[in-house]
């Protein structure tokens, strides 16, 4: 197995491993479920984050090629802020209930945009035609 190979899994791993702890902390916060504020669920999301971006960062350099100069690695890290945002919105910054599954739906939006991008290598992800 080749370091592209095993980091790329780690990557997909992790990326999806995030989305649906996501999604599952999600859901708990639009059922009131205790769960959400159990220590593990406020820990494991920064491990496993952390985890996906330094799978990206050394991919980006195994690929040679980086956000700002290849455009469809400056959407995704763009889209990136803009899900992590979303995402505090819709788990914990949110003021009311509707506000946080507001952020909930297009931080989720927000995710499959990014999974468009990297499929496709174009910015436009799947809002392209």
């Amino acid at each position: 197995m080749t370091l592209y190979t095993a980091t790329y899994f780690v990557h997909l791993t992790c990326a999806m491993t995030s989305i649906s702890f996501f999604l599952l902390r999600g859901i708990w916060m639009l059922t009131d479920n205790g769960m959400l504020g159990h220590k593990f669920t406020r820990i494991a999301p920064h491990i496993i984050d952390t985890l996906l971006l330094g799978s990206a960062i050394v991919l980006l350099f195994i690929v040679g090629q980086y956000p700002f100069i290849n455009h469809w690695l400056t959407a995704k890290v763009i889209a990136l802020i803009a899900y992590i945002v979303l995402g505090t919105i819709a788990i914990k910054r949110g003021k009311t209930k509707g506000q946080r599954s507001i952020a909930l739906v297009a931080a989720l939006i927000t995710f499959a945009y990014i999974v468009s991008v990297a499929i496709s290598r174009d910015p436009m992800g799947f809002l392209g035609g």
